[in-house]
């Protein structure tokens, strides 16, 4: 039997623009995913990232895949009111992790290798985490209350961090804003939320291909020493930019910064045996959506296009679909789900000296 036509002749059709986009149903999202590895119900699962990675972790709850929450809210309270105070959305109460420089430093701070600058932020006389500066919306009433809730906080970051089995981590942006003298970064920028800008004190950095790519590199070492059976499941938010402080129009920012975030994750992912990349962002972004997974301000992800993409993901593990993997405010959820606080049968089983010791070497 001789040689095929050419290299091209054998492939399926997914490799095909025709059989997989043109001649694909609208809304269909094909065959766009096989996943690397299973991931299984006994599994200790922690989430972090930009906004998209909670629909991630939401879906994984429902489905009842063990999902870490070492911050659970107190009380059974509604979901909405839960989440505007930073519970049920990852598995500590970090917020937002738009870029790998922010994780890094994260876990870097947990492990009491770096103390952030301009730790506390004001507004309107009240007192805010600069690092997570929304999880409290009526901030504190003073400087030290903050500090002394950030201490308790990065136990539960260690917590989540350190004995996960699978870290699912969505890269949101490239532009940040730093300190000039430290280079600690900031989730937003000074005056945004709270506290207030100041040009001699920080600046505008856009984060490169290379820095990216070589921060996660580092957090995946550090997870790896402490388990090296870790996985990590990473995706691109699919969510354009709010604004730019480039200088460049927001349309040109938003693909230059997708474009860079994709592109290391799809080294990632190419380069490790353990990383696994979802497609979130084609499937919310293809052309044979025609625009229908956006509300109408072109940016939000509207809950079809949620619900297609984490109906994919879960597909594609051997998970049932479910209408709850959709964002807050919709869907029969009403209440934080109490099964999946837990964080696992093995949450409590090392004492935290231990951890700390553990994790900070």
């Amino acid at each position: 039997m001789g040689a095929p036509a050419s290299p091209y002749s054998d492939l399926e059709p997914r490799a095909f623009w025709r059989s997989a986009v043109t001649d694909r149903e609208p809304l269909d999202p094909g065959d766009v995913y096989r996943p690397k590895f299973p991931i299984t119900r006994d599994m200790r699962i922690a989430t972090a990232g930009s906004c998209f990675a909670q629909h991630v972790g939401r879906a994984l709850k429902t489905a009842g895949f063990n999902v870490i929450d070492t911050e659970p809210m107190p009380l059974d309270v509604d979901l909405t009111l839960a989440q505007r105070y930073g519970y049920e959305l990852y598995s500590a109460r970090y917020g937002n992790i738009y870029t790998t420089r922010q994780l890094m430093q994260l876990v870097e701070e947990a492990r009491g290798k770096v103390t952030p600058a301009h730790r506390v932020w004001e507004r309107d006389g009240r007192y805010v985490d600069a690092q997570r500066p929304s999880i409290e919306p009526d901030g504190f009433d003073s400087p030290e209350a903050v500090l002394a809730h950030r201490e308790r906080h990065l136990i539960n970051v260690r917590k989540a961090f350190f004995r996960c089995d699978l870290m699912v981590f969505t890269f949101g942006l490239t532009e940040a804003w730093i300190d000039r003298e430290s280079g600690t970064v900031y989730p937003t920028a000074p005056g945004t939320i709270a506290g207030r800008h100041d040009d001699a004190v920080f600046g505008f950095h856009n984060y490169r291909y290379d820095e990216i790519k070589r921060d996660f590199e580092t957090f995946m070492a550090l997870m790896r020493a402490r388990n090296k059976d870790v996985r990590f499941l990473i995706t691109t938010s699919p969510v354009p930019l709010t604004a730019t402080a480039s200088g460049h129009h927001v349309e040109v920012a938003t693909c230059y910064s997708k474009s860079v975030l994709r592109a290391v994750c799809g080294a990632l992912a190419d380069a490790n045996d353990d990383v696994d990349y979802f497609p979130s962002y084609e499937i919310i972004t293809s052309a044979n959506t025609r625009g229908v997974y956006y509300e109408t301000n072109k940016r939000t992800v509207s809950r079809l296009g949620v619900q297609t993409a984490m109906n994919t993901f879960m597909a594609a593990h051997g998970a049932a679909p479910s209408a709850d993997a959709a964002p807050s405010g919709g869907g029969a959820e009403k209440t934080a789900p109490r099964r999946a606080r837990a964080g696992g049968a093995r949450a409590d089983d090392v004492c935290e000296d231990a951890l700390l010791e553990a994790f900070s070497r």
